[in-house]
């Protein structure tokens, strides 16, 4: 019996509470992950609510979370993204300066940097990764509160994409969306079909009840957002994996699928911002901060139809 009092409290001290916060603009998830027993929490792909039409800028999401972890007595002790966001803008910076919390996000944003430093010709773009406090290697080991967590390199979606083990809650990310909806596209500069094949075959070789927490909900057939799954429902029941046995199969079908995908709005206005840990681009002399947007570099995707 004491054994299996035990075993009961080490499950539970292993287990964050997370709340997810839906962005209804971008069908994007945010998360806040906390440890119980500490009161101690993480951010987790944080949005800066951003309007393309009229170029306005807010932070009504963050101030959202920023309230909530209030209300709930929390000390945020990370603001983590699992890689730079082609969708939306991250919230990070603001958050940082508003909670002094370190930033952190994987090693490999210095390819995203690299990358996207030349498609927007910056030259002078620093592309070492101090743009965050915390630059996460594969494997590498961390915590929230007591919570163990730890960092599995999951790129395909981008180069420097990340998974957050953290406790028994895994953060994919864009690998693997809700079973009914699928993966993730891989046509971005940097992505890969087949890496992301491996990446998916990693996450999903984790305990079958291991929750898994996904980056984006496009609500198929209308349905209410969704955000949480098991690795054994994903196993089970993904559309995407359940039709394919071999790499090459999901390749076949992920490329294929993503020669039909318009890119995402925000993806030339985002990348500048968040390949820059989500700081906003310095004013210029008359006070005002403008984006750049290099015309034609990329090249192939589909053409979104329909009015403005």
């Amino acid at each position: 019996m004491f054994h299996h009092r035990q075993e009961v409290a080490v499950a539970a001290a292993e287990t964050p509470q997370v709340t997810a916060f839906f962005d209804k603009r971008t069908f994007s998830l945010q998360y806040v992950a906390a440890d119980p027993a500490t009161k101690k929490c993480a951010i987790i792909d944080p949005v800066l609510d951003y309007d393309e039409k009229s170029g306005a800028t807010a932070t009504e999401s963050a101030d959202a979370i920023l309230d909530f972890v209030a209300n709930r007595g929390l000390a945020v002790e990370w603001i983590l993204d699992t890689h730079p966001h082609a969708d939306h803008f991250s919230a990070a910076a603001y958050l940082k300066e508003k909670t002094g919390a370190p930033t952190a996000i994987g090693n490999h944003v210095v390819g995203v940097q690299e990358l996207w430093r030349d498609i927007y010709n910056l030259p002078d773009f620093p592309v070492d990764g101090s743009q965050w406090d915390r630059l996460f290697a594969e494997g590498e080991r961390f915590s929230v509160g007591q919570i163990p967590a730890r960092v599995l390199f999951s790129p395909g979606h981008t180069l420097a994409s990340i998974t957050y083990i953290i406790g028994d809650a895994a953060f994919v990310h864009d690998t693997l969306f809700m079973p009914d909806s699928g993966t993730a596209r891989a046509d971005f500069p940097g992505g890969s079909a087949a890496r992301l094949w491996r990446s998916i075959q990693e996450i999903l070789s984790l305990p079958g009840e291991t929750r898994v927490f996904t980056g984006h909900d496009y609500q198929p057939g209308g349905r209410e957002p969704r955000w949480e799954s098991t690795v054994a429902e994903q196993k089970a029941a993904n559309i995407h994996i359940s039709k394919c046995r071999t790499e090459a199969e999901f390749v076949t079908l992920r490329e294929a699928r993503d020669k039909t995908l318009p890119m995402p709005r925000l993806i030339l206005h985002a990348l500048q911002v968040n390949m820059n840990g989500g700081r906003l681009p310095e004013p210029e002399a008359n006070g005002r901060r403008y984006l750049k947007i290099p015309l034609d570099a990329l090249q192939g995707a589909a053409w979104e139809s329909g009015k403005a």
